[in-house]
């Protein structure tokens, strides 16, 4: 009986902790893991129409060590990598018959920055 709340306790903090690693309702989906992240890059793949796309990878590759941090979009075409201090050059899949319609500029990551809106068009 004296256990129960200790045994309670934890299983809120358990529970909690599960919706900590939701945003908006939807978990973030896979991507590098890094060590010390400082940043955060964010945004959506889309067609031309405006249908998002799914299943698609995403990289955020250092123009100083060409070291390739990815993300694979979720089912609302949405993406998060978390990435160190610096400069990368964006770059999604392409597949047969895809165009670039919308390519982002370079982005400058500096200490806790959140860049959102680092979007992606596709034409097919």
């Amino acid at each position: 009986m004296r256990f129960r709340m200790p045994v309670l306790l934890c299983v809120v903090l358990m529970l909690s902790g599960g919706c900590a690693s939701m945003r908006h309702g939807r978990p973030i989906v896979g991507g590098s893991v890094i060590a010390n992240p400082t940043g955060t890059i964010s945004g959506h793949v889309w067609t031309t129409g405006g249908t998002p796309l799914e299943g698609r990878r995403v990289s955020a590759i250092s123009l100083t060590t060409s070291k390739q941090y990815e993300a694979i979009t979720s089912n609302d075409g949405g993406y998060t990598i978390q990435v160190p201090k610096g400069r990368y050059r964006m770059e999604v899949e392409q597949r047969e018959g895809d165009q670039s319609v919308r390519q982002p500029p370079d982005d400058h990551i500096t200490l806790g920055d959140l860049d959102e809106a680092v979007n992606f068009v596709i034409g097919r």
